[in-house]
């Protein structure tokens, strides 16, 4: 089936291009989300007449995306599981709960947004692929932790907060 994009689709093509792909991923993901029109001569007119509107778009949201990724560029996420001895977890890490974390940071991102290169199966540091844009993808780093590796890592971490204090107590009775 031909069809012409009205956005960039990754390994397909981007605005305006007629490219031929299979019917059901036409009718099943291109056309129903928008993201493509069938190549009639119909539709083919109605692009050309909307194709600068359709980029002005496109550039608008882009560069919403590209401010949202300079925001992004220091995020961290810390997930915190149950998991066993050896450090696999009880379940995996999905997409759905990088979108929870990100939404809970006052990101808007979908699930659909969230690219796993693999399921999250294990205790420790993952990169996660967040496309903002099809043309703006963010690395977001992700740090899987048991309870018990949270607490160890608070109590850590007052313990150097509490040494800290000590020292600028020790250093104001000097003067």
């Amino acid at each position: 089936m031909k069809v012409v994009l009205l956005e960039k689709v990754e390994k397909l093509g981007s605005i305006g291009d007629e490219v031929e792909v299979k019917s059901g991923f036409a009718r099943n993901f291109l056309l129903p989300r928008g993201k493509a029109l069938r190549a009639t001569p119909a539709n083919l007119e109605y692009f050309s007449t909307r194709r600068t509107e359709i980029e002005t778009q496109n550039l608008s949201q882009k560069a919403n995306a590209e401010k949202t990724k300079e925001k992004m560029k220091d995020v961290s996420l810390v997930l915190v599981r149950q998991a066993s001895e050896s450090g696999m977890l009880f379940g995996s890490v999905r997409a759905a709960d990088v979108c929870v974390e990100l939404k809970g940071l006052g990101f808007a991102v979908n699930k659909n947004q969230v690219q796993l290169v693999a399921p999250i199966k294990s205790v420790g540091n993952h990169s996660v692929r967040v496309l903002l844009h099809a043309e703006v993808p963010v690395d977001i780093p992700i740090r899987v932790m048991t309870a018990q590796e949270l607490q160890d890592k608070a109590a850590a971490d007052e313990d150097e907060e509490g040494s800290e204090e000590s020292t600028s107590d020790n250093s104001d009775d000097k003067d």
